[in-house]
Formats: C-alpha cells, sequence, structure tokens
C-alpha cells in the first residue's frame, strides 16, 4: 500500500488538487479569493487561478502527515517572513480566513473531522482518498521511471 509518504511532494499535491477541483463540489474558493492575499508577509495575491484548490490538497497532506493538527500551526507552516527594508525580517504567520475556510469545506466533503482540544484528523474517507491517489501517482511514476521499481523492492 502506497501513502503519500512514498511519493513525490509536488506531484503528489498537483494530482490531489485536480482531483479536489473535478471530484468533490464541496470544495471551491469563495467570491473574495480572488483578490485576497494569503497573509500579510506577501505581496499581492496568488497569480495561479487555481490557488484554492492547491492549497486545499497541500493542507489535506499536512493533515495526514501531521495531524491532528490545529489552525494556528497551520498559520505557522503558511506564513513567511515579513520584510522592513532595511531592519532585520521577522516571522509572520498566514491569514487564517482562507485556511479555516477550507478547513470547514474539507470538513462539509468528510475528509477531515474536528477533535476539540487538538485540532482536525483525517477521516476514513480522507484518508482512503490519499493513500488511492498515492497509489495511482505511484503507478505512473514507476510506468516513466522503470528504475524506481528496482529500488523499491518490487520484483
Amino acid at each position: 500500500m502506497t501513502t503519500p509518504h512514498d511519493v513525490p511532494v509536488s506531484k503528489f499535491i498537483e494530482k490531489l488538487s485536480k482531483y479536489l477541483k473535478e471530484n468533490v463540489e464541496e470544495v471551491h474558493p469563495p467570491a473574495w479569493a480572488a483578490f485576497a492575499k494569503t497573509g500579510s508577509h506577501v505581496e499581492k495575491q496568488p497569480q495561479n487561478a487555481d490557488w484554492w484548490y492547491t492549497r486545499g490538497a497541500s493542507l489535506l497532506r499536512k493533515i495526514y502527515v501531521y495531524g491532528p493538527i490545529g489552525l494556528e500551526k497551520l498559520r505557522s507552516e503558511y506564513g513567511g517572513r515579513k520584510g522592513f527594508n532595511v531592519k532585520p525580517n521577522h516571522a509572520a504567520k498566514a491569514g487564517g480566513s482562507n485556511i479555516r475556510k477550507l478547513l470547514q469545506q474539507l470538513e462539509t466533503a468528510g475528509l477531515i473531522q474536528t477533535i476539540r482540544p487538538t485540532g482536525r484528523r483525517m477521516t476514513p474517507k480522507g484518508r482512503k482518498l490519499l493513500q488511492e491517489v498515492s497509489e495511482t501517482l505511484h503507478k505512473e511514476l514507476i510506468k516513466t521511471i522503470p528504475e524506481l521499481k528496482k529500488y523499491q523492492g518490487e520484483q
């Protein structure tokens, strides 16, 4: 069984975001998503039109790997450094609204659930989805790069 740990992160998030866009109706960007920045540390809004789905896929993977995890920890994960021209840079958290809305949408889709004191974790449905996506990605990678089969002990 292939898990999200076994495949490259960037390709996994790209494939999962495409799946979220095409198959999960509950996950959709709100009207303000085209104009909103992702935090106070960035200057402009995201240039990718499908950034909402990419962030949702990334959130799902982070919850799978680090869960249960709360909103403040996720804000720290997606934050960055804020420049002050001549002064030294400081850490800044990401905006909480877009992360919160995405978590709520993923929760209504049944992929994650809230555990009150600790944060959010994967549901069996969400875990199954991530494992299926990683399995299909793994098979595609083996077709394109046959040497992977040898290194992973599959004969």
